[in-house]
């Protein structure tokens, strides 16, 4: 089969590889196989190509944290019944979706209406499932509550700023450039500051009164998360979500006692491994997908690429240049 290859660490234009002539891999216990359909890009990947993740597949790999496609086999111990079903799933390692065929966890993996696209349900398993855990799991944002989404027209922040208007909060988003902040307030966004050309930290304090932010929604890391606290309210929760920008924070607890706001860790991979957290994700993605029917969210797809496009577009979104989500979809060879 056709799949993109990583055979050593390093820049992903310089280490995908399109091979043709990659095994179809077999599901093992309690595992399915897809032939993927779509798949989306995330900066994981271009982490992954890196070896500079937490996950550490032995080379090669293929990577690809995000797709949907019907499953055609199952392993031992997983019901014949979910053949010919599409499902959507991060999938399992080395087996990635950048591929024909991927390597799905049948108990980590959802069902996908027919009303939504392939596209749409590759594009939307991450970023609205970890904005939907984040900001009502996690920070339990109320109605009214001022939101402050960071990186607001990146993949996971324009799925935080419209689950944040649907949830009655008044969002403030962060962006970089013209086109980014008009994207955001295509979103819904009450407030756009762009932070090229503002201070992020003193436009917040003035659009709440001085008071800040209650929940702030950080995909970012480093000098944005430090600078977040300055722009937090007593009470408030800072989100970390991520770290795209490359560096990683540290937490000053003295800063946090006499602010008195929460710092919460956002890790969807936390909820594979019990029953409980499971069931949690994937009433998480009924809504995500029922929001999705309903038209009242919708993922923004930028650009729809093949396999061998990958390499160039990770490379983009590894320098933080585009928008929402890149998806690829032509797997035929």
């Amino acid at each position: 089969m056709r799949a993109l290859r990583v055979e050593r660490p390093g820049e992903p234009g310089e280490v995908l590889r399109l091979r043709s002539d990659v095994p179809v891999p077999e599901p093992g216990p309690g595992m399915v196989r897809v032939r993927v359909e779509a798949a989306a890009l995330n900066l994981p990947d271009v982490l992954l190509c890196r070896g500079s993740y937490q996950l550490h597949p032995e080379f090669p790999f293929t990577p690809g944290l995000e797709a949907c496609g019907v499953v055609v086999a199952v392993g031992p111990g997983v019901e014949h019944r979910v053949i010919g079903q599409r499902m959507v799933a991060t999938p399992e390692l080395p087996h990635g979706g950048l591929a024909e065929a991927a390597i799905f966890r049948s108990q980590s993996m959802y069902p996908v209406p027919d009303e939504v696209t392939s596209l749409d349900a590759a594009a939307t398993l991450i970023p609205f499932n970890t904005a939907h855990v984040a900001l009502h799991h996690r920070a339990n944002l109320r109605a009214g509550e001022v939101l402050l989404v960071h990186a607001g027209a990146g993949g996971t922040g324009s799925a935080a700023v419209q689950l944040g208007v649907l949830a009655g909060a008044r969002v403030i988003a962060t962006a970089g450039g013209p086109d980014k902040v008009e994207l955001c307030r295509k979103l819904g966004a009450h407030e756009v500051i762009d932070y090229v050309a503002e201070d992020f930290v003193e436009r917040v304090k003035e659009l709440t009164h001085g008071a800040g932010a209650d929940v702030v929604f950080d995909p970012v890391g480093g000098q944005v998360f430090d600078r977040s606290r300055r722009c937090t309210a007593v009470d408030g929760r800072l989100l970390v979500v991520g770290f795209a920008g490359g560096e990683l924070q540290t937490i000053p607890a003295n800063h946090a006692l006499y602010k008195s706001y929460s710092v919460v860790g956002v890790y969807m991979g936390a909820y594979r491994n019990s029953e409980t957290g499971r069931a949690m994700v994937a009433g998480v993605h009924r809504e995500v997908m029922q929001l999705l029917v309903q038209r009242r969210i919708q993922p923004v797809i930028a650009r729809v690429i093949g396999l061998e496009e990958v390499p160039e577009a990770l490379t983009e979104l590894g320098s933080r240049r585009t928008m929402g989500k890149t998806v690829v979809n032509s797997f035929a060879g």
